[in-house]
């Protein structure tokens, strides 16, 4: 069973097809991309775990999954406990979806993250104005893809913004955090049995402040080899302290002047491409199927078949409605280039980037080298022309 049926759960539906299993899917939109490939659907919204455990019970899965959104993976580990499927515990989950309870089981375990404060009410904001250090990051407790993630400078900013912030956040709650300075990286992770395995670490390109889009990826990481070896040491520590104990974790960290520092994690797949397009183009590892077979209780393959570079990069454009959009087609027959993704239209509207889904599509390649790869997404990318009006 599959939590979710759209486009970012789509290729797992599509893996598990070509599996040979039959699938499941939840997901509270009846026209969603996903359901048509699947053998089942249930509606009933990926946030809602008792729904989700409901459907479960009705469809009896051996397995049940989602992919790279987080909030799901509460409704995953609920019905996994209600089966006795492979899967993380519920406590897990809610320490995997929730940064106050993520960020605390990492100081518990004395794993490298930033000072924080959780704030449920601008009293309670107010409260805190002398102990503030600056900049800083205020962001939901329970969202992703950058939702309401803002950076201050000083007091006044912080109190301009909370109502933007506290918006996002599904119950109101949200976390203010140091502003950790450096480059940001991704770590993909399967947990095997207990066993913490590292398939890639990912550079990140960020719009930077104030709202830090994601706006790109490579791998494997330039890092030098030593940071790399923190890195993963990190990941592992980080894993562990909320226990993930099987399955796949996106771990996000920044390297800073006093080495890496956890941001959060999500005990799933990481989206943007990373894990479904990327890994398995640099590696060779096929991170779905693991996942899949993970939640099947089988032994995942998760060997490296080659050492390549892969990379994607995401399309912006001025501000208006999209008038015309050419180059597409030249862009995919281009040297190295895997595949290009248009998620805006013409007719749509080009808005500011204060979210992933702000982003106009993007050009995912693979070469020789991390290097080769971004350069080649960088010369597909001036082919594609986005008229604005």
């Amino acid at each position: 069973m599959i939590v979710g049926a759209s486009v970012l759960q789509l290729p797992a539906i599509l893996k598990a097809k070509e599996m040979g299993l039959y699938v499941g899917v939840a997901d509270y939109n009846p026209q969603a991309i996903g359901i048509q490939y699947a053998d089942e659907f249930f509606n009933a919204s990926t946030m809602d775990e008792d729904a989700v455990l409901s459907a479960a019970l009705k469809f009896k899965p051996n397995g049940i999954m989602t992919l790279a959104t987080d909030m799901p993976m509460r409704g995953v580990a609920k019905v996994s406990e209600k089966l006795g499927l492979h899967s993380i515990s519920y406590d897990t989950a809610f320490k995997a979806t929730d940064k106050f309870e993520m960020i605390k089981a990492f100081k518990a375990h004395d794993v490298a993250s930033p000072w924080f404060f959780t704030v449920d009410s601008l009293e309670e904001l107010k409260a805190l104005e002398s102990q503030m250090s600056y900049p800083c990051i205020m962001k939901p407790t329970d969202n992703a893809g950058s939702h309401g993630v803002v950076l201050a400078h000083d007091f006044d900013e912080l109190l301009q913004s909370y109502e933007y912030s506290r918006a996002s956040a599904r119950h109101g709650r949200v976390i203010i955090e140091e502003y950790l300075q450096g480059n940001e990286v991704s770590v993909e992770v399967m947990v095997v049995d207990g066993k913490v395995n590292i398939l890639q670490i990912t550079d990140k390109l960020t719009t930077g402040a104030p709202h830090f889009v994601e706006m790109g990826h490579s791998q494997p990481s330039r890092h030098p080899l030593e940071t790399q070896k923190a890195i993963k040491d990190l990941a592992a520590q980080a894993c562990n302290a909320v226990g993930i104990d099987q399955g796949p974790a996106h771990v996000e960290m920044m390297v800073t002047e006093r080495g890496p520092v956890m941001i959060e994690l999500g005990a799933r797949m990481g989206g943007d491409n990373i894990t479904t397009a990327l890994v398995p183009l640099s590696t060779g590892i096929d991170m779905v199927k693991a996942t899949i077979d993970v939640a099947l209780g089988n032994t995942p393959d998760i060997e490296p078949k080659c050492q390549c570079g892969s990379a994607i990069r995401y399309l912006e454009a001025p501000e208006g409605v999209i008038a015309s959009i050419t180059g597409v087609e030249e862009a995919k027959q281009m040297p190295h280039v895997k595949d290009v993704i248009m998620t805006k239209a013409v007719g749509d509207p080009s808005t500011p980037i204060y979210c992933s889904n702000d982003r106009i599509g993007s050009v995912i390649t693979q070469a020789a080298t991390a290097e080769e790869a971004v350069k080649a997404c960088e010369i597909a990318m001036k082919l594609i022309k986005i008229e604005i009006k």
